[in-house]
């Protein structure tokens, strides 16, 4: 923790604040109960003047923004006035919280005067917290919102994943002949609870409608991994949704995890994840026909990104060039996601 800097706590009464000492300082801010969105907020004050208390003013900043200035009463609104209630306090829903963020906050008491000015203490100490990622609540309402412009399904047969020649040499020199998990980057939604934490491997499965084959073009490389689709996904599988998200154009990207049934990655996403039904959802399905063999389909008007959290031996399938081009443009690596689309962002966070 850290004083906050005299010079920044402006409590002049040209802002329509006027000073008064005897007002108690919060000290021992506490932080708790934090969501995506909201926290609790509660301090200790010593008994002087607290029956006079009638407003808090509490500081809130993005943590790089080091050098904004403290309190102005008719600044911008990362400051909060609040009326005086019984400690815990819930900031929820204020437009400036983000998921997945560092914040600093102070905190100063307030007494309204009969002219409408304020009488305020002096600065608590800064604390600092992190808000934390998207819930299953606000996954499912994402989730919701994809279901909306999923399309019509398309039967697919085979899961495939693009990469440079090096990529596949190097997992069959060094790799023991497999492809190993790395860690999800930070592309898609800020508060997505899989990004820089999930470890598996991206495959595609979609289809070109006109052919029911993939595509021949790729952002990822003019090496394409292929094997059917069997091999990753089954009952012996669980699926989940992971995140809907746009890069400012009109293609949307939902990311799917798919978990071997009782694996280290099964159990991080049943703790945060919707669990989708593999036979029933909007998504990408695996049921059975008639005579007992699976069919796969995915949604024509999604761009299905499937992670599979386990390693996959390239001996389950081939690798061949791709006859088409490498579409750097529409590479999703460490993709930011458009805050500003109706489509796929929900009203909390960005």
């Amino acid at each position: 923790m850290q004083r906050a800097d005299e010079s920044q706590r402006n409590k002049s009464l040209d802002s329509g604040i006027a000073e008064m000492e005897e007002l108690p300082v919060p000290q021992n801010i506490k932080i708790s109960n934090i969501t995506c969105d909201s926290f609790k907020i509660c301090w200790d004050m010593d008994s002087r003047s607290k029956e006079r208390i009638t407003h808090y003013f509490i500081d809130l900043n993005k943590k790089e923004n080091k050098n904004a200035n403290k309190f102005k009463h008719k600044d911008v609104p990362t400051k909060l006035v609040a009326k005086a209630v019984p400690l815990p306090m819930t900031v929820r829903g204020h437009w400036f919280l983000s998921p997945r963020t560092e914040y600093t906050v102070a905190v100063q008491t307030a007494s309204k005067q009969g002219d409408g000015d304020y009488a305020v203490s002096e600065w608590s100490e800064i604390i600092e917290f992190c808000t934390a990622d998207y819930s299953t609540v606000h996954l499912t309402q994402l989730m919701e919102k994809a279901e909306v412009i999923a399309g019509r399904m398309l039967r697919f047969s085979v899961f495939y994943r693009n990469q440079h020649k090096e990529y596949f040499d190097h997992a069959r020199e060094a790799q023991n002949n497999k492809m190993l998990l790395s860690v999800k980057d930070n592309s898609g939604s800020h508060g997505s609870p899989i990004s820089g934490k999930l470890e598996g491997i991206f495959f595609s499965c979609n289809t070109e409608f006109n052919t029911g084959k993939p595509p021949q073009d790729s952002p990822y490389g003019r090496y394409r991994f292929q094997l059917p689709a069997e091999e990753l996904f089954s009952p012996k599988t669980n699926l989940y949704f992971a995140d809907f998200y746009c890069m400012y154009t009109a293609y949307h990207y939902v990311i799917l995890v798919i978990a071997p049934k009782g694996s280290s990655g099964d159990e991080f996403c049943k703790q945060r994840l919707p669990a989708l039904d593999i036979a029933n959802n909007r998504f990408m399905t695996c049921s059975e026909d008639e005579d007992g063999r699976l069919v796969f389909h995915h949604a024509q008007d999604l761009i299905l990104e499937v992670i599979y959290t386990d390693p996959v031996d390239l001996s389950l399938g081939t690798v061949a060039e791709i006859s088409g081009h490498q579409l750097m443009s529409l590479s999703t690596v460490n993709a930011k996601k458009d805050p500003s689309c109706k489509t796929c962002n929900i009203s909390v966070g960005r």
